[in-house]
């Protein structure tokens, strides 16, 4: 039993006493919560909020109380109906809404569900703005409105074609290269919305397509995170021959990762990678990643002459440095590409169609490819902390030790991360769980390892 509050949404597991689990009396505190802070913003406005949602088997249940909730306020609700993470985002702005909620809990299992909320720009709320929400929620701070001021409910379904059409549109996608290519690919979609809306982009592009998973269901056949202890079928299935690449998404579609055609993971971190070296052969400029990402956007950024710029972890803080320092691409290294051309989110369809772009274009083998790109590994390693932990004294302890070293850049503005000329590790305090996380990399698996283990070591030695 699992409920999480954030300023970026909340999230939780169905089934279960109030308070405890994502159940009806709390979406409905937390919708009037939100709808009641858009109205604030929008002072005698009828307002607009666009509702999507993932196949995720309790997403009905969900997406009723939710637009119920929004029209109980006083808003007019366009329920766009199944749709990925980023058709959300764009039919927002497409529409004029005054914001949206997309009813998804992205990689997290069947059982879980969440609300991600969006502004009028269709872009996530800041920290700020996710704190006011969360404040107006636990002061019940909102009125509903009287039965002349109910909002109205419309389903759109015509979003699907719009997002494919912003897609198709992308200056930099090479459609007539991609279609002499004639792919050949399986895609994962997990029995979600990956399954309706990437047929038609396939067709689109003239690529040739078997799906693994591909009824909207909701009733994942796999763990969701698209990572390769869970993607032994796709893996197995390219392996066979005769295929391209595979093409694996999460259940909104805001991830993306690569099977190579000899059947091996492409990597998740170079999702990115591969997408902005394609950018910035045709376009100079800047490039974002957060600090968990690998260090290879940082060297490929270099080689054409941009500069490279590290946020704090969360899509936000990425899109909000993007805009900072003028990114011409920029993301996470899960696998999510935000190309502002289209818009400020993680979008698997626009890095589907620049990745085939690219591969096109360099008449390569996606094995080929990847070998293109600096080598790197990331190990992943957790500390347990215990109730009376001070987790900031901590990272202000390995902060000082570290600090003085002349080779060592230290950075702060998430938890703490050491750059090494040759490796990096990110010790960050989890949102969500009593537990540091740690990230580090290096050439070779072991030495990642090595690496954040030995950052570990460091940290029981201070407790």
């Amino acid at each position: 039993m699992t409920l999480i509050k954030s300023i970026s949404g909340i999230r939780g597991t169905i089934g279960g006493r109030a308070g405890d689990t994502l159940n009806p009396l709390d979406i409905v505190k937390f919708v009037s919560a939100y709808a009641t802070f858009i109205a604030r913003k929008h002072p005698g406005k009828k307002l607009k909020i666009v509702v999507g949602r993932d196949a995720r088997i309790s997403g009905p249940m969900v997406k009723n109380v939710v637009c119920g909730t929004l029209m109980g306020i006083g808003a007019d609700v366009v329920n766009i109906g199944l749709a990925t993470t980023p058709t959300t985002e764009l039919a927002v702005r497409m529409c004029g809404a005054d914001g949206g909620i997309i009813i998804t809990a992205s990689h997290n299992p069947r059982h879980w569900n969440a609300l991600k909320l969006l502004n009028e720009e269709g872009e996530f709320l800041t920290a700020a703005d996710g704190a006011e929400v969360l404040d107006i929620a636990e002061r019940e701070d909102f009125d509903y409105a009287d039965v002349d001021g109910l909002g109205s409910y419309v389903d759109d379904d015509s979003f699907d074609e719009r997002h494919i059409e912003e897609v198709m549109n992308l200056e930099l996608l090479d459609l007539e290269a991609v279609k002499n290519r004639k792919f050949r690919v399986v895609v994962d979609a997990i029995n979600s919305v990956g399954g309706v809306i990437l047929p038609k982009l396939l067709d689109r592009l003239g690529v040739e397509y078997k799906f693994l998973n591909g009824d909207a269901t909701g009733d994942f056949s796999h763990n969701p995170e698209p990572i390769a202890a869970n993607l032994t079928g796709i893996m197995d299935e390219v392996a066979k021959g005769g295929y391209d690449l595979g093409i694996v998404v999460d259940p909104d579609v805001d991830r993306l990762a690569f099977i190579q055609e000899d059947g091996q993971m492409y990597g998740e971190e170079y999702t990115l990678v591969t997408v902005a070296d394609y950018i910035l052969e045709h376009v100079k400029g800047n490039t974002v990643s957060n600090l968990s990402s690998t260090r290879a956007l940082r060297d490929v950024t270099e080689k054409h002459g941009g500069k490279y710029y590290a946020s704090a972890v969360g899509e936000v803080n990425v899109t909000t440095k993007m805009k900072e320092v003028g990114a011409v691409i920029g993301g996470e290294g899960n696998g999510g590409v935000i190309y502002p051309e289209s818009h400020y989110g993680r979008d698997a369809l626009v890095g589907i169609a620049l990745f085939l772009s690219s591969l096109a274009q360099k008449g390569m083998k996606v094995s080929e490819l990847r070998k293109t790109f600096p080598e790197y590994f990331i190990a992943k390693n957790r500390i347990d902390l215990t109730a009376d932990t001070d987790v900031d004294a901590i990272l202000v302890r390995v902060k000082e030790l570290y600090g003085q070293e002349k080779d060592v850049q230290v950075t702060d503005i998430d938890g703490v991360k050491l750059d090494f000329p040759d490796a990096w590790v990110h010790l960050r305090k989890s949102n969500t769980e009593p537990i540091i996380r740690v990230y580090s990399e290096a050439n070779t698996m072991e030495a990642a390892d090595a690496l954040g283990k030995k950052l570990m070591q460091v940290v029981y030695d201070m407790q």
